[in-house]
């Protein structure tokens, strides 16, 4: 694949800093978006001895309040490809989740869809951001999850939600000119990549660790996937649950109502 542009949103965070390589590593150029310059020197770092570019933009995904500014943002990097690894962390509360991972987050996937040049969206989300039960998981699984989306992700549950039904409904206004992947892991742990992985409609709950969602992202930007796909860890190899995925057709959007989030987002 010919070498691309990625603009990075939240490019500070630590599944970030593991992805930044992987995309360098493929010649590719990265836009890091971070908020504190001071970060900058972390982000410059992934870069050494790998045959892409990686340069840094200084804004406060938080600030971002309209489609308008995320498109300005857009503009200054110019990308392919859009990832969006950002999010509040369970800080500030209810307002602030809600700007940043449910407002900002609809802000640029409205603003990528709209700019040609953009032809994929990446979005990193969880293993439990739906409204009805995936008709591969159990009824007791389906009940662990809501349990937890309404006890401690009381406030992240809906913002994420509302993002990745915003991304699902503009990808089907586009179509084939623009790949929608939300990319959805279980409960992520620290470690180094361990490379074997669970992919697609798999178990309700689990684990995974950042090296290799950091990878797997990677190679979904790095092929024809799109659609939601969970991720947990597991006994395949990443390339060949990649292709597995993309060459079955998968996506975990099965059993949500995609008809209703046009409605709402288009």
């Amino acid at each position: 694949m010919a070498s691309k542009r990625v603009l990075l949103l939240g490019g500070h965070g630590k599944v970030s800093l593991l992805l930044t390589p992987h995309l360098l590593a493929r010649s590719w150029q990265v836009t890091s978006v971070i908020r504190d310059a001071s970060q900058t020197e972390d982000i410059l770092s992934k870069g050494k001895n790998l045959p892409g570019k990686v340069d840094v933009l200084i804004r406060s995904l938080e600030e971002i309040k309209s489609e308008q500014e995320a498109r300005e943002v857009i503009h200054q990097s110019a990308p392919d490809y859009i990832v969006w690894s950002a999010g509040a962390g369970g800080k500030g509360g209810l307002p602030r989740t809600n700007a940043i991972d449910r407002d900002s987050c609809i802000h640029f996937i409205r603003a990528a869809a709209s700019v040609p040049s953009v032809s994929k969206f990446l979005l990193v989300s969880y293993l439990g951001s739906r409204r009805k039960k995936a008709p591969w998981w159990s009824e007791d699984g389906w009940s662990r999850t809501q349990a937890v989306n309404s006890g401690v992700l009381k406030n992240y549950y809906p913002a994420k939600l509302a993002a990745d039904e915003c991304l699902t409904a503009v990808a089907q206004k586009r179509r084939d000119s623009f790949k929608a992947i939300v990319l959805r892991p279980g409960y992520l742990t620290d470690g180094d990549e361990n490379g074997l992985i669970s992919l697609g409609k798999i178990h309700d709950s689990g684990s995974i660790r950042r090296g290799d969602v950091a990878a797997v992202a990677a190679r979904l930007l790095d092929s024809e996937a799109s659609g939601w796909l969970d991720l947990l860890e597991g006994e395949e190899k990443i390339e060949d649950a990649v292709e597995r995925v993309v060459r079955d057709g998968v996506d975990c959007v099965d059993g949500e109502d995609i008809e209703v989030m046009v409605e709402q987002y288009s």
